[in-house]
This record gives C-alpha cells, sequence and structure tokens, in this order.
C-alpha cells in the first residue's frame, strides 16, 4: 500500500489530516533501544507545534517498556482535538488548484475523505516525524547526527554547512532555533518576506539544506537499493516537495570531470577521506564516510488569499474558488524536521545492515 514503507524496518502512516487521530507504527526496530520520550516530543513540535495542527501529543501504544524498545511494532498515535466536520458537497465537487484532491478524487474514485486534503493531506508529516525522531535517537547513539536549516527562502539565502568540514556542534546549533537558519540576521530578512507575502495574500516556496555526519562508510547498496534511492522515497513522500540534490546537484552538470572529482587521501586518524564533497557523502549508492548532503526544494503552499479558478467535477463547468482564509504564508520552517526525520529513518534502516551496528 503506498502508506506502508518497508525497507528492513517498516513504517505505516494512517489517519486523515481532520479524522479522529493520525499516527504510525513503526516495526523492525532492534529490541533494548532507550528513547527519550520528551526529547521525542520536543522533536515534533519543531514540525510546527503539535497545538497549530490541531492534535495532542503522541500517545505511545505499544512497543516500549521501561522507556526501551521491546523489538515489537512502535505505534503511537495523535488525537486530533478538534475536527472539522465534513462539508462533502463543496469538497468533492470544487478541486483546490496546487492540492491534490483532483487526483484524490481519480485515485479512489471519490470515495476519499477530502477534508483539508485527508490522508494527503502535509499533517501526515506529524507521525512520520515521530518515527524519524526515533530514528534519529538510535543513530546519536552511534554518533551519527543529521541537521539540517532553511538554506534559501524566495532568494534569500542562508549560509550553507561546509560539506567537508560541518561538525555535530555547527548541526546542533541550528536545531532548536525557533526560525532554523545558521545566519540570524538573514532569518529576519526571510521572516520579513513571509509577513509582507502573507499581508498580500501569497504564500513563499524555498530550499532545505540537511547534512548527516559520522555515517560511516560502507552503508548502502548498489542499484536498486541505494542510499540516494532510500533517501529519495522519503523525501517525496513529504508533501510540497519538488526537488532534490546530493552535493554539488544540479552543478556538477557545469563542470568537467576533473573539477567535479573528489580527491582521496588519508587524514591525521588515518581515514580514508576526499578534500571536496561534490558527490554529497555518496557513491554508487554507497555512503563514502564524508557528510551526507542534501538539498531539498519546497513549493508555495498551495493555499493562497485569492480566488482561484477551477471545475466542478459535477457539472464540468468553470467555478471560481474563493480565497481561503486559513494558510500559512511559508511551509518551509516546519518542513525542516520532516527532512531530518526521512533522512534518519533511511540510515537507520541501511544501519541495520551495518557489521556491529547492534550492542
Amino acid at each position: 500500500m503506498a502508506s506502508v514503507w518497508n525497507n528492513r524496518i517498516s513504517v505505516s502512516v494512517f489517519g486523515e489530516a481532520q479524522g479522529p487521530a493520525i499516527g504510525v507504527t513503526v516495526d523492525n526496530l532492534p529490541p533494548g533501544e532507550y528513547l527519550d520520550l520528551t526529547k521525542l516530543h520536543h522533536f515534533m513540535e519543531r514540525r510546527t507545534g503539535l497545538e497549530e495542527t490541531g492534535h495532542s501529543f503522541c500517545q505511545v501504544m505499544s512497543g516500549i517498556v521501561n522507556d526501551r524498545t521491546t523489538g515489537t511494532p512502535l505505534c503511537a498515535f495523535l488525537q486530533n482535538t478538534a475536527p472539522q466536520a465534513p462539508d462533502l458537497s463543496r469538497l468533492s465537487r470544487l478541486p483546490r488548484p496546487g492540492h491534490a484532491d483532483y487526483t484524490g478524487a481519480m485515485r479512489y474514485r471519490g470515495f476519499d475523505d477530502a477534508r483539508d486534503g485527508g490522508h494527503l493531506s502535509d499533517r501526515l508529516t506529524v507521525p512520520l516525524c515521530f518515527a524519524g525522531a526515533v530514528a534519529g535517537q538510535i543513530l546519536e547513539r552511534r554518533g551519527i547526527y543529521t541537521g539540517a536549516h532553511i538554506a534559501e527562502i524566495h532568494g534569500i539565502r542562508d549560509a550553507e554547512f561546509d560539506h567537508v568540514h560541518v561538525t555535530r556542534e555547527e548541526l546542533l546549533a541550528v536545531r532548536y532555533k525557533q526560525f532554523p537558519v545558521i545566519r540570524n540576521a538573514l532569518g529576519r530578512r526571510m521572516q520579513e518576506d513571509i509577513a509582507a507575502a502573507a499581508e498580500g495574500g501569497e504564500t513563499l516556496g524555498g530550499v532545505i539544506e540537511c547534512v548527516s555526519v559520522n555515517v560511516p562508510a560502507g552503508i548502502g547498496s548498489p542499484i536498486f537499493d541505494g542510499l540516494e534511492n532510500t533517501i529519495a522515497q522519503l523525501i517525496f513522500s513529504i508533501p510540497g516537495v519538488k526537488g532534490l540534490e546530493f552535493g554539488a546537484g544540479f552543478d556538477v552538470a557545469k563542470m568537467v570531470g576533473s573539477q567535479n572529482n573528489d580527491s582521496f587521501y588519508v587524514d591525521e586518524h588515518g581515514y580514508v577521506k576526499t578534500m571536496s564533497n561534490n558527490h554529497g557523502g555518496i557513491l554508487g549508492g554507497i555512503s563514502s564516510g564524508m557528510p551526507i548532503a542534501l538539498k531539498v526544494a519546497v513549493k508555495p503552499n498551495s493555499s493562497i488569499g485569492a480566488a482561484q479558478e477551477t471545475v466542478n467535477l459535477t457539472t464540468l463547468e468553470g467555478e471560481k474558488l474563493a480565497a481561503e482564509s486559513s494558510r500559512q504564508a511559508c511551509t518551509v520552517p516546519g518542513l525542516v524536521p520532516c527532512v531530518e526525520a526521512c533522512v534518519n529513518l533511511a540510515l537507520l534502516t541501511h544501519m541495520l545492515d551495518y557489521p556491529h551496528f547492534t550492542g
């Protein structure tokens, strides 16, 4: 099924945006892993704040005893504190431009829950964040850290992580900022631009940069089970994502081979490293030991403060949708932890094959 991701670790997301609850089941986690539930809650609050999504704190139903994983399915759900009553007379007839209303209606023959996007809503990234936060805690006890920040909004660019020398401390310095950027002054400019867009009824997209450090060489596989493949599949589960690049990304098309290649050397600790990191820490689908570096492009929120043209699916005649009064001018800040969560899950599922991972 589309809502189940299975690659050693299994993640199953359930619920609808305006249903009674949303949640996740994670299976095949290693047993005996300590989980700090307070840290899990803090990670999920970064998604936008549970109060803003209308959902309460995640309730863990199974898979943890005495703060340790049991090895059986870990299930958690979030209750919707104020679900909307269905308005099927309008939602099933008038698809909103930029949303998945029309494609969802075609895929599920008109029987889907159309309220606020239903199962196709970005609210389903909240339980995904829970699964990724669990994976992150397991990885961090093994020294592997993932961090992300807003790299760009509407042409305003933050500083970037150094893809060769970035440290755990630099990643953590951004993690719990209210507005996750490296340079606070640039973050204030972004926030001003977002506020101006909101005032004008518009929305903005942006770019998120994510880096993982201390990932050992040899994680992943070639062809269909590459580390890039797994990360990409999870990243594109986030609604609104329209682009993904690793390392130098599309800039490699402008280079010659000698510019693109990352020369090898042995560092002072005896580890094989590369002088640059255009490959983004992955070669042939397998980690090289350099930081895993990627960027994610996010489209503007499709809910805008202006009337839009659509088609009445009952009469097949054109109609005009009124401006949406409840909207986020920019969803990018809340998607930063979602990107981290997806990378955490991808790394953990491949790390299970790594020698001496358990213990």
